[in-house]
Order: structure tokens, then sequence, then C-alpha cells
């Protein structure tokens, strides 16, 4: 069964909140907690090791009751029980969409065509199992019959950005085995990699669902004859292992049928990191601490089928996200992890978000007349304190910003967690009070700024406040809450996608300019007269050619 189309403007609840927000978008939060003491309690919830304060938004609890309505009248419940009992809800594509069921314990069962899908699902959590013990614990060998060093992930998008981000924001867990990852068709790229490593303990993890993607099919090869020249064609089957469905195509690459983890197509590239696409996460923090990835993603998959749609927290977070796209026209948000492991965690986000829900056209096949989707950027706090947080308080742009902190550090220096977590907390504390002209002003009499100066500076020293956050606190850093993190916001993706009325799981946006880049490339080595572009197009593949 489809999901449902429903336009989100045609609906009684949608009409509501335009009323309601002519009512409330002048309101300052102030004055909120100021009438109700329990506002930040009214807002707040709780569930495990997650603590989710929404107080700190432009909304009051009539807004949010409308957007509860909301996602009632668009049937979301009904869309998220066809996404999890594997619906072929990427209708463009004729797929379903069962990220979710690579986290499943054995004993779901979830069928697809006919076939219960959870056995091999799990034999290929076996196979990554006993693949990584032998690479950590040393059986498996190099040419030269030495163990492995390093690993390289060779992939893009989601056969890169999901294993990276995971693997850098558990470094703090990573054993012995340095890991790489080779992304951009960019030659220095893949040559500065290189220049690290040593092909007799280097092992190889090509991504690649097709075996065909240009980017990871040109670096491949690039390594590939790096690699040659010390060693031999037999000894491809040693150092190169992928993860595809195009069997025939990585044999011819000369690697090894038993070294070839499966793919699925109801797995869309994005949301791939819990398959064998995460084989270089298992690699580089042990299966152990992979598998806990997985058992944290189906925790908060859990909490999100089954948890009623006031408490749930990637419908609230969703509905929050909606409220400001389309109300108050906020065109961007910020995500800002207080851990320098989540540094590539807004990346990662950056494609789960825009590529999923940067649509135009709805399931109905007509043009929205309404904002989807939203730009999604961050950095690590205390960072980006010093870089772009003066736009987010006093810039003419509303931004709302997720604040994720934990609290408490993996090497357990309290003294630098507290000076971290105090800024975490004072920054949503200052853009929701902001800075009056009369705090100025008292703040400058007492440090004896004379009256001229004060008149000067003043109008500089004010801050309007009044800009929303979301705070998530979590207990600590671990494989375990990383998973329900991540699936925190698969999720939030998805509702987001349900209300706009819009396909999440396709991706077609992504294919013409590579198109594109076939006929130009053939181009570069051709003599004769290059016709069929407008006259920039021309202009620069003329002046490239000159110069290469």
């Amino acid at each position: 069964m489809a999901l449902p189309k429903i336009n989100p403007t045609h609906t009684k609840a949608w009409t509501k909140l335009q009323e309601h927000f002519k009512s409330i978008k002048d309101v300052h939060m102030t004055q909120w907690f100021s009438e109700n003491e329990n506002r930040a309690s009214d807002m707040t919830i709780h569930w495990e090791d997650f603590y989710l304060d929404y107080s700190k938004n432009r909304m009051d609890a009539k807004t949010m009751a409308l957007l509860l309505e909301l996602a009632e009248e668009i049937q979301l419940k009904s869309a998220i029980d066809k996404q999890f009992q594997g619906d072929v809800i990427n209708e463009t594509e004729g797929r379903e969409v069962l990220h979710t069921a690579l986290r499943n314990p054995k004993s779901a069962k979830i069928m697809v065509e006919g076939q219960d899908i959870m056995p091999e699902i799990h034999e290929a959590k076996a196979k990554i199992k006993a693949f990584t013990a032998s690479v950590v614990e040393g059986t498996k060998k190099g040419y030269t019959n030495k163990a492995f060093t390093d690993v390289v992930n060779i992939g893009i998008g989601g056969s890169d950005l999901g294993p990276a981000m995971v693997v850098d924001a558990l470094q703090y867990y990573k054993n012995q085995l340095t890991t790489h990852f080779v992304s951009n068709v960019d030659g220095d790229h893949v040559n500065e990699v290189l220049k690290k490593l040593n092909p007799e303990t280097t092992l190889f993890v090509i991504v690649s669902k097709t075996f065909t993607t240009q980017e990871t099919l040109s670096n491949a090869n690039t390594i590939k004859e790096w690699f040659l020249k010390s060693a031999s064609e037999n000894d491809i089957a040693k150092h190169f292992v992928a993860v595809s469905t195009n069997i025939e195509n990585v044999k011819g690459f000369g690697i090894d049928e038993s070294n070839i983890f499966p793919m699925w197509n109801w797995v869309g590239g994005r949301f791939s990191l819990w398959s064998a696409v995460g084989l270089s996460i298992s690699l580089a923090v042990g299966y152990e601490h992979f598998d806990k990835l997985l058992a944290g993603a189906h925790d908060m998959d859990e909490h999100f089928k089954s948890e009623d749609f006031k408490t749930n927290i990637p419908v609230v977070l969703a509905l929050i996200g909606i409220w400001y796209t389309n109300f108050f026209e906020s065109e961007s948000e910020a995500v800002i992890g207080y851990s320098q492991y989540l540094n590539q965690f807004a990346t990662y986000l950056q494609q789960a978000n825009m590529e999923s829900n940067g649509k135009s056209v709805d399931r109905n096949g007509d043009r929205v007349t309404y904002q989807t989707g939203n730009i999604v950027w961050g950095e690590p706090g205390t960072n980006s304190q010093h870089a772009f947080f003066q736009l987010i308080h006093q810039g003419t742009k509303l931004i709302p910003a997720d604040f994720i902190g934990f609290a408490k550090s993996l090497h357990g220096n309290t003294d630098h967690q507290d000076k971290l977590m105090s800024n975490y907390i004072a920054q949503t504390e200052a853009l929701l009070n902001g800075k009056s002209i009369k705090e100025v002003n008292t703040e400058f009499e007492s440090q004896g700024v004379t009256k001229k100066v004060r008149e000067q500076l003043a109008p500089f020293k004010v801050f309007e406040g009044n800009k929303p956050t979301n705070t998530l606190l979590i207990d600590q850093l671990t494989p375990t809450s990383l998973g329900k993190l991540i699936a925190l916001y698969e999720h939030k993706i998805f509702v987001q996608g349900v209300i706009w009325n819009v396909y999440s799981y396709d991706q077609f946006g992504v294919e013409l300019g590579k198109q594109l880049a076939t006929t130009i490339l053939k181009e570069f080595n051709t003599h004769d007269q290059i016709t069929g572009h407008d006259s920039s197009t021309l202009n620069l593949v003329s002046y490239y050619k000159n110069l290469r």
C-alpha cells in the first residue's frame, strides 16, 4: 500500500495553524515563561538516556496541539506503519524502505515479495562479524603475511558519509586499525591518502551498489594501480573486499566472491550505514560496538513506532521543524553538537535531510506551493560560537537550532566538560532572553562608561533574543546512544516528508549533472567542434582544455 497523498495546505489543521500563527508570531518567548512557571517541564520529554527540552521555541500549548492535529489529518500513524511493515512507499523507484529492518532482532519477521528478509540480514551480520574478527585479531593477513594496520573505505554519498561520520564519532572506541575514507573523484584526495599507506598492510573496502559509480570506480582503479606497483594481480583478492550487488563486475575487478558483502534495493544509500556499508565501522571499532550502534537505533525505532505523538521525540522535533519552515518561513536549521566527536554529524545530516526532502513535486505529481526541505548546517560547539553564532544571535535571519550535548565526557576531564556544558546551556539561555537596551546601559554604567560612549555603542550591544532552540541532553556518547541519535533524525526526516507529501527516498536531482558530466568529459578529449551547450559552458570547456 502506498503512502497517503494529502496536500497539507488543504487540511483543516493547516488553516488553523495559519490563523494561530498570526496571533502569536510576534510574542516573545520570555512572556510565556513568565506566565507559566511549568513551561519547561510541560515541554520536556525524558526517554531512556535522552532528555529533550523544547520549551525555548516560539510556540505555546495550542501550537503543539494544532501540529498534532495536522499529524493526525495527514495520517502519519498509517504512514509509519507502512514503512515498518515493508510497503512500497518509495513509489517512484518501486521499492520498500527498510533500513529499520537492518537493526531488528532475529525474532522479527519482515516480508518483501513474499520472502522474510530477516534471515539474510542476520546472515550478512554474521559475515561482517567473522570478517571483522579475522582482520582485528590478525588471522587475516596481507600478501606478505603481515597483519593489517589500515582500512580504506572507497565510496561516495551514503557509502561514505554515514560510515565516516560514525567512525569519527566513535573514535574513542576504536581499535588498533586506522581507518581512512576516499570519496571525492579529485585525484589529489586519493593521492594524499595513499601517501600514508603501506600496501602490505592496507585493506580496501569498495562500497558501490552497482559497482559503476564514476567517483568510486575511478578511485578504486587508481588505488589498484598503486597497489599493483608492489603486488601481483593474485594479491588483489587478499587486500580488496566489496559491498555491492554487481557480483560479476566485482569479480572482474579481482575481488574474491567470498569477500563480497550484500546490499539490498530496499535500503537507500543515505540510510545504509546499518548494513554491510557499515563494514568499515565494524572494522574500526569492533563488531560488538557496531552491534550496539544497531541496537540503539532499534530502541529509537520502537519509541518512534509506539510512543504517543505528543511525547514522541522524532515526531515532536519534526513538527517543530514544520512550524518554522512553513509558517515562520525559516529556510535553514543549525545542528550544534557540543562534542568534537560529532564533528561530521551536521555534514551527514545534510545529505540525509536535503537529498530526502529537497523536492518540489508532491506525491500526486503536482508542483508544491509551499516550502519543503530546509538547509541543514552546523559545527561543534564551542568552535561554532566563535564562528557563525554572531549571525544566529544578531543577524536578520531566523535560524532554529538543535543543541546536542552529553552529560559525561569519555575521558573523564570534568573541568573541560563543565566549561563545555556551561556554554551549551548558556547559549540557549542567551538566544532565548537576549539583552535589552536597559541591560546594556546598566552594564555600561557599572563599568563607568561615559554617556556619550553609551549612546554610541548601546545599539550594537543589544540582543533581541527570542531565537528558538531545542536542547537534547544525552547521558554519554556511546555506540548505543549514537545509534539512537542517528535514528532519531532519520525518523524526523521521514515525518516531515510525509507531512510535505513528497517522496523522501528517491534522489533524481543528483542525476542530471552526472549525465552532463559524462558528455563534457568526452569533449575534453576531442578536437571536433563542440556544440549543444550554452555560451558560458562552451567557454568554460574551451578555457579548461587550453589550460590542462
